[in-house]
């Protein structure tokens, strides 16, 4: 059931689901999340069993932008340390999860058993009105991981939503979502910021936000030093069913010259996403032009993947995004896809 999330009375109905203890997927500017009372144990495991998603891989609690989240943040964390507030004050509400020491009472189903727990304050307006009538009814953050199927593409239209679940599942509707990938997630628990997942903030936002030495998580595996387990970390993640393969563009136009007209007659359809202009004399080869901008891709990524899923592409070959910061996002959810 989609609602019209600029409406009060659809916020009210989602709100009143979520406080019975009941599954609600809205818009953030990231994706759509799957939400439950973070509270409850009990509403936090049907979001586990809904996706089809081990328990022990933890979740988002969303929270309202009240003094950036002070009253969820102060629900669920023991502790925030300076530098975490210091992120909080830039860049909430917005696409930016804080991983923060647990309080032992809060959020053990969300936090996967942990004792630390991943928060974040969306900034899509229906996101943030939803959260703030849950508060009302005595809900103090939604956990919410993308709303579709484990391991799989995230949505970023209610519509894509719709087409993961049965028609029970109320969905609120705030249009396509502006960021298009999952919130940037940082580690706050041991003492200097830790990258677990790039998104649209970068790394380089972050270090300059808190002025302490950083690490990224390629640093924490070099030292054996053990990260927590956090949302959407997984080596194999945001895969479409079709088969991803990254390249750089000779090899990607390579490969279709290799192919020629021959793929005409083996009822294959191989789609292209590339920054640029690839030939191919075969009626299937599907290609999508991929921007220039990193934030425009991003924005347009998962709704492309599925796009190709539902022309019944085969094989998606992607030319590999720059190694440059702003592209890192990307090029993470990229990386994962072709994992499977």
């Amino acid at each position: 059931m989609i609602l019209d999330g600029r409406l009060a009375a659809s916020i009210a109905r989602g709100a009143e689901a979520a406080a019975r203890g009941e599954l609600v997927a809205f818009p953030t500017e990231t994706v759509y999340g799957l939400g439950a009372d973070a509270g409850s144990d009990a509403a936090v495991a049907r979001i586990f069993a809904a996706k089809g998603r081990p328990s022990d891989h933890p979740l988002i609690v969303h929270v309202t932008d009240t003094d950036q989240g002070a009253a969820g943040v102060a629900y669920f964390a023991a502790g925030v340390p300076g530098f975490a507030r210091k992120l909080m004050q830039a860049f909430w509400p917005g696409p930016l999860t804080l991983i923060l020491p647990r309080r032992a009472d809060r959020g053990a189903a969300a936090a996967g058993g942990q004792s630390s727990i991943g928060l974040r304050c969306p900034a899509h307006p229906v996101a943030q009105a939803l959260l703030k009538a849950c508060l009302d009814a005595g809900v103090m953050g939604l956990a919410a991981p993308s709303a579709n199927q484990f391991g799989r593409v995230s949505p970023t239209t209610a519509a894509h939503v719709r087409g993961e679940f049965d028609d029970s599942l109320l969905i609120l509707d705030g249009g396509a979502c502006v960021v298009g990938i999952e919130s940037t997630i940082v580690d706050c628990t041991r003492g200097a910021p830790v990258l677990l997942r790039p998104g649209a903030i970068t790394w380089q936002q972050v270090q300059a936000t808190c002025a302490l030495p950083a690490l990224s998580n390629d640093e924490l595996l070099t030292q054996n030093l053990p990260a927590p387990r956090a949302s959407g970390t997984l080596e194999s993640h945001y895969a479409p069913r079709a088969r991803v393969r990254l390249m750089d563009a000779p090899a990607l136009q390579a490969a279709l010259d290799v192919l020629g007209s021959e793929i005409d007659g083996t009822g294959t359809v191989i789609a292209t996403y590339s920054r640029v202009v690839l030939r191919s004399s075969s009626s299937r080869v599907l290609r999508r032009r991929m921007p220039d901008d990193a934030a425009a891709t991003a924005q347009q990524l998962f709704a492309v993947l599925r796009d190709f899923d539902d022309q019944g592409a085969k094989l998606i070959w992607v030319e590999t995004p720059p190694d440059e910061p702003d592209w890192a996002g990307v090029r993470d959810r990229l990386q994962r896809a072709a994992a499977t």
